[in-house]
């Protein structure tokens, strides 16, 4: 079975990737492989999923009728080399993430989880943007 990796954040833009992930792998018969993490040094972090997001997924994943494995855990990388990491050992077939419209100097300022998986990623790679 093949394996799609979600890069998932708990707001609207990863409920977005998540819907956009389910689909694919309905049509794909795969599984899903949903990765949330954050880096160790990080006292909050916005991204990060507490216990009531990670139930609310399961649920979501659950009534969604594919199979899956969630990712969820703090990290000494960067969250976007998690989720390459996890499309690598899976040897996934696609990886989804959210986008989101950003400035030119915040791109440069803060950097692009979203820039970094498109530019590296193993395998293709779906960008979603909230509707």
């Amino acid at each position: 079975m093949t394996t799609i990796v979600v890069g998932y954040v708990p707001n609207a833009l990863g409920d977005a990737a998540l819907a956009a992930a389910i689909d694919e792998a309905g049509r794909r018969a795969a599984k899903l492989l949903v990765v949330n993490a954050t880096r160790a040094d990080r006292l909050v972090d916005p991204g990060y999923a507490d216990a009531a997001d990670v139930a609310r997924l399961e649920a979501v994943l659950s009534g969604a009728g594919v199979g899956f494995s969630i990712r969820h855990g703090i990290a000494d990388g960067l969250p976007a080399e998690e989720v390459l990491d996890a499309a690598e050992e899976s040897d996934a077939e696609l990886i989804v993430i959210g986008v989101r419209n950003r400035t030119p100097v915040g791109k440069l300022l803060l950097g692009s989880t979203a820039q970094t998986i498109l530019l590296s990623a193993p395998c293709n790679v779906l960008a979603v943007r909230q509707p």
